[in-house]
């Protein structure tokens, strides 16, 4: 298994040297705008462990899509391409690549988490391909050690604002004074978001009094949650992805730890239901980058209408985040006057008060968001809007 992944590994990265040696000859004269069409790519996790990321961030491309496509672009219309990259940063090289030198793409969208958008910052950079992650938080994916990657977008708020928002509602809403904190190790999105949370819950006062890490893929989490149990903390701050998280609630509840859990957007699936129960999700929260129950009309308009596509189904902040990345790409074509990536690029980086879905896109000078974010309370198995945090 060991020497597949490595060979896998290497091959991705050797087809990604073809695309690099380019140096931006690859699709820089707007060959993604052909026949009236501009083909936007959108690398994805369809499948694998995060699958539920991307096709929610999926359903939300095709719901604007259509929309937008319904008057056009200056008489163009947007083909999504789409790239499933099966929650595995080696697919994530092969699909920048495969959408890059063959597709002719003008920009993409994706991937879900940061681990995969990073895995395709250096081939997008050397083809100047504009690169828009709807919903990868990590600091590092818009500026790698001080220097901004400047075809690197993304539409939604990043990990330190999220731990900073969750720090605040635990010592002010929920009034705790010691917490625990459950990371995964090898995920850079749950050691950034605990840092900032550990930071601020300490200069406010509370107190972390143990700390414990999982990885990926793990099933028991017994053993952590025990040693948890015996610090007795007020509260434990969980930020992890889904798959993993509603485990350890189900399993945490099973040991009698009723205290107050909290996330961020990881935890945003219909799948965390599912594996936790919705017994155990009581008295859980996170903060996310938008709720279908807020009363803004806009955020309704859209839910109605993406009921209205997907069989009444409820859309989660994925959808949602996708759905406004499609619009801000196709904003920034329309502004750009064209379909070329260069173009594109300069008009997403100007970007300064689209209203979308999940708040008024104002970049700041690391191509990140302005925005607010809202906190959600799960109540029998439902998310419920809770409050609304500007930055």
């Amino acid at each position: 298994m060991r020497k597949k992944k490595v060979a896998g590994v290497f091959m991705s990265l050797m087809v990604a040297a073809g695309v690099m040696a380019g140096c931006g000859s690859a699709n820089t004269s707007g060959d993604g705008d052909k026949d009236g069409v501009i083909k936007i790519g959108a690398n994805l996790e369809l499948s694998g462990g995060v699958a539920s990321y991307g096709q929610s961030i999926k359903e939300g491309i095709e719901l604007a899509f259509e929309e937008i496509n319904k008057e056009g672009i200056d008489g163009k219309k947007l083909k999504l391409v789409p790239f499933d990259n099966k929650s595995d940063a080696p697919e994530a090289i092969n699909g920048a690549t495969k959408l890059i030198s063959q597709d002719k793409v003008a920009a993409i969208i994706g991937a879900a988490t940061s681990g995969n958008t990073k895995a395709q910052i250096e081939i997008a950079q050397s083809n100047s391909i504009p690169l828009l992650t709807p919903t990868g938080t990590s600091a590092d994916v818009t500026v790698n050690k001080g220097k901004l990657n400047d075809f690197v977008f993304r539409t939604c708020f990043i990990d330190p604002f999220q731990g900073t928002v969750a720090a605040n509602f635990a010592a002010k809403e929920l009034n705790v004074k010691t917490a625990a904190v459950f990371i995964d190790s090898a995920s850079d999105y749950s050691k950034g978001l605990a840092a900032s949370f550990k930071e601020l819950f300490t200069k406010m006062g509370g107190n972390v009094v143990i700390e414990e890490a999982y990885l990926a893929k793990d099933t028991d989490f017994h053993a952590q949650l025990t040693n948890i149990k015996g610090k007795n903390p007020d509260f434990i701050f969980v930020p992890g992805y889904y798959e993993e998280v509603g485990l350890i609630v189900k399993q945490a509840r099973e040991l009698g730890l009723k205290v107050p859990m909290m996330g961020a957007d990881g935890w945003d699936s219909p799948k965390l239901v599912e594996l936790a129960g919705k017994d155990a999700l009581n008295n859980t929260f996170i903060t996310n980058h938008y709720s279908s129950g807020d009363s803004d009309q806009k955020v309704q308009d859209f839910v109605k209408a993406f009921k209205a596509k997907y069989k009444d189904k409820s859309p989660d902040a994925f959808n949602a985040l996708g759905y406004d990345s499609a619009y801000f790409i196709a904003d920034a074509i329309k502004r750009a006057g064209s379909s070329d990536p260069k173009k594109i690029q300069k008009a997403l980086a100007e970007t300064d008060g689209l209203e979308l879905i999940t708040g008024k896109m104002k970049l700041d000078k690391n191509h990140d968001p302005i925005k607010a974010a809202v906190i959600l309370e799960y109540q029998n198995g439902e998310q419920t809007f809770k409050t609304k945090v500007n930055p």
